[in-house]
């Protein structure tokens, strides 16, 4: 999903003055580029409006906008989960006008970031974080996205799934009579209840989805350790990741290359691992994991306008 309101382009070889955005689930990372330059670097709470009230994407907007500076800016690139028609592109990029009003200004879902972050023209995107959405445009431009459902309907291979998985496992242990092994026990640590049946009501109480997220590391922690189903969680969580970019590769007809975003992601070398077998094992190659927040891609993405 692509929107964009047209101001007059800048000619070929014109140094621009843009703010690129990643408008994430949980934050807003922007920048302000003076040519390929990024000059100033922000961060609010999120501008998502799946996520936030309209007025609370409204304030954390604002808070970025007043950090980067409004004076100059002509073009505005936002990267933003939850766009998935064009009604809610032209939502966001109104808002987003209310602070450079004479600014051209694009919205696209928030895995075109992860791409261009790759330096990758085309390929496939995906987000293995809070959440998990595959996304991927071939070189006619035709594109396709897997997943992203939201963690109620999917977010298979997230952190926030698993997280929950270590509920459920922990859970299951004790519907069983059996003592916590090494994950339950140190889930129950972190989540600081002494009771495995303790453990339902702290999820349905006011947690929220990043709380639960965060317990991922308890797995990833155990399954470095040896521990036999962390692993086989972490195992599912790659075949599932790769499941979704298989699916985004065959609707398109492409082989890659895929560029892998998203906390878990990039900081987890077990999923990575993992992931890249996957990956491999279903004919998909020139796989690359970020090393860069999918922010600065709106520079490689500004790059085609101003050759």
């Amino acid at each position: 999903m692509q929107s964009s309101t047209s101001a007059s382009s800048p000619s070929p070889g014109t140094s621009i003055t843009a703010i690129g955005l990643d408008i994430g689930g949980t934050k807003t990372h922007g920048i302000r580029l003076e040519g390929q330059a990024a000059v100033a670097e922000a961060v609010s709470g999120s501008a998502n409006v799946q996520n936030v009230s309209r007025e609370q994407a409204r304030c954390n907007l604002a808070e970025i906008f007043a950090a980067l500076g409004t004076h100059g800016i002509t073009r505005v690139i936002a990267g933003s989960g939850g766009v998935d028609t064009e009604q809610d592109a032209a939502a966001l990029r109104e808002l987003i006008l209310e602070h450079v009003p004479g600014a051209d200004v694009t919205v696209v879902h928030d895995t075109r970031l992860i791409l261009a972050a790759g330096e990758a023209p085309d390929g496939i995107g995906l987000i293995a974080g809070t959440g998990s959405v595959a996304w991927g445009m071939a070189q006619d431009g035709t594109q396709a996205r897997s997943g992203g459902w939201g963690y109620l309907l999917g977010d298979e291979g997230s952190a926030y799934w698993i997280g929950r998985e270590a509920v459920r496992h922990t859970l299951r242990l004790h519907d069983l009579g059996q003592e916590p092994d090494r994950l339950a026990a140190e889930l129950l640590l972190a989540v600081g209840v002494e009771a495995p049946d303790a453990l339902i009501a702290r999820f349905h109480a006011d947690t929220g989805r990043r709380y639960w997220a965060s317990m991922a590391r308890v797995v990833f922690d155990a399954a470095q350790e040896g521990h036999a189903p962390s692993r086989s969680i972490i195992a599912t969580a790659a075949r599932d990741l790769a499941s979704l970019v298989a699916d985004v590769a065959a609707r398109l007809g492409i082989s890659g290359p895929v560029v892998v975003g998203g906390g878990i992601g990039v900081h987890q070398p077990l999923l990575q691992e993992l992931l890249l077998a996957g990956l491999s094992a279903r004919g998909l190659g020139d796989i690359r994991f970020l090393s860069q927040d999918p922010v600065f891609g709106v520079r490689y993405l500004l790059q085609g306008e101003t050759a």
